[in-house]
């Protein structure tokens, strides 16, 4: 079964960290960039990070940058976002995806005091 399942998400203070995963299976992940997207209530998704299928190229929203950093090992099938500082703002569900493919399901990240 092709899927991805988020997780990692959780209750964090302003300033705190988090670190989400995301579990691939049922394709070839090492061919695939991956994405990390992010929906706030009331708002449309957008897109915060970008890994190439290799792990040697990144990009990232220019809300985050400085903040979060993706990778991935290919070894587990897995990507991550790595977010550090957070901040009220960056409260939302948040999703991978095969780049161009199948998202996951989500997890919830909420950022308050």
């Amino acid at each position: 079964q092709v899927q991805l399942v988020e997780s990692g998400g959780g209750l964090v203070q302003p300033g705190g960290s988090l670190r989400l995963s995301c579990a691939a299976s049922g394709f070839t992940f090492s061919i695939y960039p991956m994405n990390w997207y992010r929906q706030a209530p009331g708002k449309e998704r957008e897109l915060v990070a970008e890994i190439s299928s290799g792990g040697t190229r990144t990009n990232y929203a220019d809300s985050v940058k400085g903040r979060f950093s993706i990778s991935r090992d290919n070894a587990k099938n897995t990507v991550y976002l790595q977010m550090n500082s957070l901040k009220p703002e960056d409260t939302a569900v948040y999703y991978c995806r095969q780049k161009g493919g199948i998202w996951g399901k989500g997890t919830q990240v909420t950022v308050s005091s």
